[in-house]
């Protein structure tokens, strides 16, 4: 037990610590401007390097230490990729704000064309590490790719169809074009099939979690039961009034850019 609950305890902090690094790497581009946002996402190259080796090498290991690394792995390839997205390096070929009073067809192609680049990023991503881990025994760093990426796919269609809360707080100076795609309002049918479908994977791996026949898959099944509620409750997180924003918000300087102090504007993801 004493295992699972560290497993559990890791997931929620590796959850809360990646999130916060990347915020942090962005508020301090965002202070900078100009090319501290590239400059961001090539610094950050080792942590995409260490990340697809943990994925490779934990592929064959079925012991607590290859559940570990493909779980951290997959987060560290994951981590790489948002941090291309949030700082603008990686988005899709339309960098402007959707025409005002598009809806249905035009609107989604709007939508889509600002994000292909990063969407099709996320896809080669997964095909990536369905790769590096198939035949393999060690199928954690998949699992944890795949939560993550479906959970963000769920969250990106709610944001666009409609949901009453969205926290523009985090959104970087480059992405500001995609505030104008997101909609704020009543919840549309996606979300219930959202929360669902997350709640029925958080069910199946506790299902697993209690079944598992050694520590091992106990730790693995631990970690990826949390991160799927993790996900589930980050959607929850578009409906009910929480000041989520508090998580992050106290360990992240001042957003004020160098354009904002001419103008005398400020931001306040």
């Amino acid at each position: 037990m004493t295992g699972i609950w560290g497993a559990i305890l890791l997931a929620v902090l590796a959850w809360w610590f990646f999130t916060g690094a990347i915020l942090l790497v962005i508020r301090l581009a965002d202070r900078s401007g100009g090319a501290a946002y590239r400059r961001a996402v090539v610094l950050s190259v080792p942590l995409l390097a260490l990340g697809t080796a943990a994925v490779i090498l934990s592929a064959p290991e079925t012991g607590l230490t290859g559940v570990y690394a493909g779980f951290l792995g997959a987060l560290g390839v994951w981590g790489w990729i948002e941090m291309a997205f949030l700082t603008g390096v990686i988005t899709g070929p339309e960098v402007r704000p959707a025409p005002p009073g598009i809806n249905g067809q035009r609107r989604f192609w709007a939508a889509w064309q600002a994000l292909a680049h990063h969407e099709l990023l996320l896809l080669f991503g997964f095909l990536g590490v369905t790769v590096a881990v198939h035949g393999q025994p060690n199928s954690v760093a998949l699992w944890t790719y795949g939560i993550l990426f479906f959970a963000r796919i769920s969250a990106k269609l709610n944001l666009f169809f409609g949901v009453p809360r969205i926290n523009l707080e985090f959104i970087p100076g480059p992405l500001d074009h995609l505030k104008s795609h997101l909609r704020q309002g009543p919840i549309t049918p996606a979300f219930p099939i959202a929360i669902t479908a997350l709640s029925f994977a958080v069910a199946c791996f506790i299902n697993l979690l209690i079944s598992a026949e050694t520590q091992a898959e106990a730790v693995g099944f631990a970690l990826l039961t949390t991160l799927s509620a993790l996900a589930l409750l980050e959607h929850w997180l578009m409906v009910l009034p929480l000041p989520d924003a508090r998580l992050w918000r106290w360990m992240l300087p001042d957003s004020t850019t160098p354009n904002d102090r001419k103008t005398g504007r400020s931001h306040g993801l």
